[in-house]
């Protein structure tokens, strides 16, 4: 990931840190402003649309858990604070649920290509000599890696990911309503993915593709 660059605990913090914050503020952020534009300011109203990451975390889905996890070795797993969306607000409650879910996973593709392009700025730093090319690439590199494994666990098909949300804003109603049943044992489900190893199999095949292919783009 970072081209055997050694780093001390305390750079590694920072350069793991920034990317994830920027990761899940904007990433809820996006709900919040796409169920706004949709007809919905609960988030607005609460204050939830703003890039403070102090307003979104949570102690434990945003550090505890995430810093376990890369401290581990293992597939970054965490949360932040849900934005609070009223669907009754919404204009086309199906249709606009499934836009408001879908705008956090593009908003982790979004992030992917800057860090990318912040890498790259980097390597041209790198090679005009200028030290801190150093860390602008590999901070990008992380960011990249970081926003690659977001953008592809939030589209697993499990409720209350997002990928769980826009399929149950498109099946059709009874399906839709016994689907959404499961929402309560989401997170027993990814915890067992965790444990038994299977997250880190379903995640690991579009997350390197995805990674490779913006590298390849942006010639990192």
């Amino acid at each position: 990931m970072l081209d055997n660059i050694q780093f001390t605990l305390p750079q590694m913090i920072v350069l793991w840190g920034i990317p994830l914050l920027f990761a899940i503020t904007i990433h809820e952020v996006a709900h919040g402003w796409v169920a706004f534009r949709l007809g919905d300011p609960t988030a607005k109203i609460l204050g939830r649309l703003t890039l403070n990451p102090i307003k979104h975390i949570d102690p434990v889905g945003t550090i505890l858990l995430p810093a376990l996890t890369v401290w581990l070795g293992g597939i970054i797993f965490g949360w932040a604070k849900p934005v609070p969306i009223t669907w009754r607000n919404l204009r086309n409650k199906r249709r606009d649920m499934a836009l408001v879910a879908a705008a956090g996973p593009v908003s982790n593709l979004l992030m992917a290509f800057t860090w990318a392009a912040i890498a790259k700025f980097g390597l041209y730093l790198e090679l005009q000599h200028v030290t801190a090319g150093v860390v602008f690439d590999a901070m990008g590199k992380i960011g990249l890696y970081v926003n690659a494994i977001l953008l592809v666990l939030n589209l697993l098909p499990i409720q209350p990911l997002d990928g769980g949300r826009v399929i149950s804003s498109i099946l059709p109603g009874k399906i839709s309503y016994y689907f959404d049943k499961t929402e309560p044992y989401g997170l027993f489900i990814l915890l067992f993915l965790i444990v038994t190893g299977i997250l880190g199999f379903l995640l690991h095949g579009p997350v390197q593709l995805l990674i490779n292919v913006t590298r390849q783009l942006f010639g990192i």
